[in-house]
């Protein structure tokens, strides 16, 4: 059975879910809570399994008291319930810990679902802000990237990208046309830039990440 406790500082929206989940035979709500210091008190008293937290509470906040309950209680899974779908306040609840983002105007059916997700240990996100979560999770992963080669110059990324394939500087120098000893100069330049000390931490670095994309999408495109 589930141990719940219900964090909101509006009685009538705890009394509402508290009917809602004592329907279900794997639910025991447990107690409910209106504010950040009193939901901590709460879970140091019950040591619910999952605490379902509004973001919007006097004091502070419902991602604050998301924080203290994690870094008091990692065990307890904690599932933000909330009006509100702006990425700053879903994302801050994703750093403070959160287990599960839901939004209030959730179907009861799939509150219940989420509920007993979060309680498996299993981390849930609304359908409504999952692809904003991906895009950004995209879109960092892109800027990290393109940061990890942004020192090079268009050739010296090339002169790296064979490196990394395992060239010596002859097969370099014959595959890009240039001097053996150009590549050379390229290739200490490299070292250099991204700290590394020989051609097999370029490699790894390389395949880190993922030279092969930056290149077909920042290099060989322009």
């Amino acid at each position: 059975m589930l141990r719940i406790l219900i964090v909101d500082d509006h009685e009538v929206v705890r009394l509402g879910l508290r009917t809602l989940l004592s329907n279900h035979h794997d639910f025991s709500v447990v107690d409910g809570a209106a504010s950040a210091e009193e939901a901590l008190e709460k879970v140091r008293l019950h040591h619910p399994d999952v605490v379902v937290l509004d973001i919007r509470l006097p004091g502070a906040n419902g991602i604050k008291a998301c924080e203290m309950i994690k870094q008091k209680y990692p065990a307890t899974h904690v599932i933000m319930l909330t009006s509100y779908a702006e990425d700053e306040m879903l994302f801050e609840a994703i750093s403070a810990g959160a287990d599960g983002y839901v939004l209030k105007q959730v179907g009861s059916n799939d509150l219940v679902k989420a509920i007993r997700c979060v309680g498996r240990g299993e981390a849930l996100l609304d359908p409504a802000v999952t692809q904003r979560v991906l895009k950004r999770v995209r879109r960092a992963t892109q800027q990290e990237q393109v940061a990890a080669f942004s020192k090079l110059t268009a050739q010296e990324a090339r002169v790296l990208a064979h490196v990394a394939e395992g060239m010596t500087n002859k097969q370099v120098s014959q595959a890009l046309y240039l001097g053996e000893g150009t590549v050379r100069n390229y290739v200490s330049s490299i070292l250099a830039k991204l700290e590394l000390t020989n051609r097999a931490e370029a490699a790894a670095y390389s395949v880190r990440h993922n030279l092969e994309k930056y290149m077909a999408e920042f290099v060989e495109a322009d």
